[in-house]
């Protein structure tokens, strides 16, 4: 395969097929669950008419992220985002190859995600169904400067959980994250729609047909999440773990007494 093929990931292709596979499936269902439910909240099958409930939209993400990393995290990692896989790719946690099918993956799960919403709802009431889009007198540059801080938490705080020198956080890490989509959307929605996820943004544009500023929506989250991942990974990286001490240490009174017990036998030789 080569040093460089080793570099770029070639030999996961090679010699861990089954394993790839089953981490590119969990991505696009991760962001097949992720379109349906999350951009589902944003249809008001009630009143099309009716303003948009931000903390409904904010949970419902949210909670859907949560289930998403606690459901597939040990398949894939849970990435889920393509500007959470460019953040640790940057920083060397993903090789380029996996990174790049896992960006497929997931803009894949993503448009069919938004394809099946668009499916399941009246029409009459489908409306963009959850297109991101910049609000009122929001400039593009704006725009990129919401989804860029966007990105920038949700990488940070996930490489603050799966810092591998921090096991301890872990078991913590699905509902951190989770909580920190929700924050997102609580600060965001009324001024981008707060994608803070490339993919999610393009299974809605697809599906919808509305490409405006999608720009915006890939790179400020990935600029956000890559410049997260290089500040925590050279900066705030936890020291490594100290190894466990041996629970049991030889002391001198051990020492005399195999000494005694080796002079009884040689005398009993004798």
């Amino acid at each position: 395969m080569g040093e460089l093929g080793a570099k770029l990931g070639l030999d996961e292709l090679a010699g861990g097929a089954a394993s790839i596979s089953k981490a590119l499936l969990a991505e696009f269902i991760g962001n097949l669950i992720l379109n349906l439910f999350g951009c589902g909240a944003c249809v008001n099958i009630a009143n099309s008419n009716a303003a948009t409930d931000i903390v409904l939209i904010a949970l419902a993400f949210g909670l859907a992220v949560f289930a998403i990393v606690s459901a597939i995290g040990h398949v894939s990692g849970g990435h889920v985002n393509p500007a959470v896989t460019a953040g640790l790719a940057s920083a060397g946690r993903v090789k380029p190859v996996r990174a790049i099918l896992y960006v497929i993956a997931q803009c894949a799960g993503a448009a069919a995600g938004s394809g099946l919403l668009k499916a399941l709802t009246p029409e009459r009431a489908a409306g963009k169904l959850g297109v991101t889009g910049l609000g009122t007198d929001v400039t593009p540059l704006q725009g990129f400067g919401i989804e860029f801080f966007l990105g920038f938490i949700l990488v940070f705080v996930v490489c603050g959980v799966c810092d591998p020198n921090k096991p301890d956080g872990k078991s913590t890490a699905p509902l951190a994250i989770g909580l920190t989509v929700t924050l997102g959307h609580l600060l965001a929605v009324d001024y981008t729609g707060s994608a803070m996820n490339p993919a999610r943004s393009f299974g809605s544009a697809l599906v919808a047909g509305d490409w405006a500023n999608h720009w915006v929506y890939w790179a400020g989250p990935i600029a956000g999440g890559v410049a997260a991942a290089l500040l925590y990974v050279h900066g705030f990286s936890a020291p490594p773990v100290d190894p466990a001490p041996p629970r049991y240490r030889p002391v001198a009174a051990d020492e005399k007494e195999l000494k005694r017990l080796d002079g009884g036998k040689a005398e009993e030789l004798a």
